[in-house]
């Protein structure tokens, strides 16, 4: 199976990055293809509403020209999908919202029903401040006919913290072994 990583942390090798990485190495494990894809690197611009996407005529496709042309042809290569973002106010970042918008093209074209999704989200309150970031994710992939195949949160705030908590990094590692 290939597992598609979309990454959206302004930090590289933060605790996001960490977590992802420990998760990719379990599922490297059990013969999975892994890629990561670093939203920060990319350029999403925000979705306009012109609602071309919706349209058969357009080939449910989005009109914008950026970086998430590439994006959408992973996206659709991919049988896993890992949602990775920090909190930020109750939500996932920016730039994770930018890509969660850009989805829509999918509403129509069903070209993401059936693959699992599922979220890394690493906060400084831990579990306890995810329930609004993980109700949007659960809402997204029902909308899209995904199948949500959990989350990953921990407690680490400061970049690298999570290093210190070796009983997280297995869990990552174990779950990337039970995709």
């Amino acid at each position: 199976m290939k597992v598609l990583t979309v990454l959206a942390s302004p930090r590289k090798g933060g605790n996001t990055e960490i977590l992802v990485d420990e998760m990719l190495k379990g599922a490297q494990q059990k013969g999975h293809i892994t890629e990561k894809v670093h939203l920060y690197d990319c350029e999403i611009l925000p979705c306009l509403d012109c609602r071309g996407c919706k349209r058969a005529s357009s080939g449910y496709t989005c009109s914008l020209s950026d970086g998430m042309r590439e994006i959408y042809a992973r996206l659709e290569e991919a049988d896993i999908i890992i949602f990775a973002t920090p909190v930020y106010w109750y939500g996932p970042t920016a730039k994770m919202k930018l890509l969660i918008d850009r989805l829509r093209p999918y509403i129509a074209s069903r070209k993401l029903a059936g693959k699992k999704g599922l979220v890394i989200s690493p906060s400084e309150e831990g579990a306890s401040c995810c329930g609004p970031l993980l109700q949007m994710f659960a809402m997204s992939f029902d909308y899209l006919g995904m199948v949500n195949a959990g989350s990953l949160l921990a407690k680490a705030y400061e970049k690298g913290e999570i290093k210190k908590s070796p009983e997280e990094l297995e869990r990552a590692k174990e779950m990337g072994r039970s995709l």
